[in-house]
C-alpha cells in the first residue's frame, strides 16, 4: 500500500540524487537531466509543494509525455522517458510508491536515418566563404584558415584542434590525421585552397609560440595557447552569424555535412564517402543516400494505379 507523505520539490529530488549516487554511481555532471526533467514533470503535476507521489498515476505519466513530445526532438523525448522511468523505479525501490509508474511511460520511436543531412546549400556556402575572405580583424586570417579547413576536408572539431604543424607534409600535399572518435588515424589531400588559407595564417597572424598545434589563441592572457575544440567550432558559429546564415547546427559540424553531401550529388560513392569523413561504419554515412536523388528514382517502385 502506497504511503502518502508530502515532500517538499528540493528534499524529494535530493533524495533521488542520492538514490543515484549509491545505486549507480551518478556523477553531479550526469544528474543534471534527471533533476532538469525530475522538476519539471513533477512541477506540471503538482504546480509547487507539498509533492505527495502518492497521488500520481498512469494518466497524469502520459499528459506530460505527449506535451513534452509538442517541444522536444524524439531523441530528448526519449531522454526524458529514461529518466522518468529512472525515477519511478526509485518511488517504488524506497516504498514511496508500491505502483508499477515506469509502465506507463510511453515508448518514444527513434529511427535512425531519419532526417535529412543538415548541410548548407551551395549558396549559403559561397556567402560564408566570402563573409570569411572580407572580415576584418587581429583574427581574420585564422578565423578564415579554420573556415575553410572544416569546408574543405570535413574535419571533426577535435581533430582540427589538435592539428600540429608537424601533421601537415608540404611536399606531399597531405595531411594526417590523428585518432580520435574511431579511434583509426588517416591521410588526407592537402586542397590547394586550404594549404594557402593556413599558410596566410601562419606567415601574418599566428603569434610566435613554442605550441605545435596549428590553431591558437590570439589574446593578451592565453595568447598562443591551443584554440581547442570548442573554440575552433565556436569560430564557425560567429562566421555563420556574421554571413546572416540561420543554420539548424551552429558550429563545426554543419561544414562536415555540408562537404559530405556536395561529395554525394557530385557522384561519390558512399563508401569512399565514409573513408574520407573516417566512419567507421558506413551506416552512418548512409544518410547521405538520400541526396542521391538519380539514384533513388531508379530503386523506386511505380505507382500501382498510375500508367506510365
Amino acid at each position: 500500500m502506497t504511503v502518502h507523505t508530502s515532500w517538499t520539490l528540493d528534499a524529494l529530488v535530493a533524495a533521488y540524487e542520492q538514490h543515484l549516487h549509491r545505486t549507480r554511481g551518478l556523477r553531479d555532471t550526469s544528474f543534471a537531466k534527471h533533476d532538469l526533467y525530475v522538476r519539471r514533470f513533477l512541477r506540471g503535476v503538482f504546480g509547487g509543494d507539498p509533492i505527495d507521489v502518492g497521488r500520481l498515476d498512469p494518466a497524469a505519466v502520459v499528459e506530460f509525455m505527449l506535451r513534452s513530445t509538442e517541444g522536444f526532438r524524439p531523441r530528448t523525448v526519449g531522454t526524458v522517458a529514461t529518466v522518468l522511468r529512472s525515477f519511478f523505479r526509485f518511488l517504488r525501490a524506497t516504498g514511496l510508491s508500491d505502483g508499477r509508474l515506469e509502465d506507463a511511460v510511453p515508448s518514444v520511436a527513434q529511427r535512425r536515418l531519419a532526417a535529412l543531412p543538415l548541410g548548407l546549400t551551395d549558396d549559403e556556402l559561397t556567402r560564408l566563404l566570402a563573409s570569411a575572405s572580407t572580415t576584418a580583424g587581429p583574427c581574420a586570417a585564422r578565423d578564415r584558415a579554420i573556415v575553410v579547413c572544416f569546408s574543405g576536408l570535413g574535419l571533426r572539431p577535435c581533430e582540427l584542434g589538435d592539428l600540429r604543424l608537424d601533421d601537415i607534409d608540404w611536399r606531399s600535399g597531405t595531411l594526417h590525421i590523428g585518432a580520435h572518435k574511431t579511434r583509426r588515424e588517416g591521410v588526407l589531400p592537402l586542397p590547394r585552397e586550404v594549404g594557402r588559407a593556413i599558410v596566410a595564417y601562419l606567415r601574418t597572424e599566428r603569434p610566435k609560440t613554442s605550441e605545435r598545434r596549428v590553431f591558437v589563441l590570439h589574446g593578451k592572457q592565453k595568447r598562443g595557447a591551443p584554440l581547442g575544440r570548442s573554440g575552433a567550432s565556436q569560430v564557425v558559429a560567429e562566421a555563420l552569424r556574421r554571413a546572416g546564415i540561420d543554420a539548424r547546427i551552429r558550429g563545426a559540424y554543419v561544414l562536415r555535412h555540408t562537404l559530405a553531401s556536395r561529395m554525394v550529388r557530385h557522384g561519390t560513392s558512399l563508401k569512399e564517402v565514409a573513408d574520407f569523413l573516417g566512419h567507421r561504419s558506413l551506416d552512418t554515412t548512409a544518410i547521405y543516400a538520400k541526396l542521391d536523388l538519380p539514384a533513388l528514382c531508379e530503386v523506386a517502385l511505380p505507382w500501382p494505379e498510375v500508367t506510365p
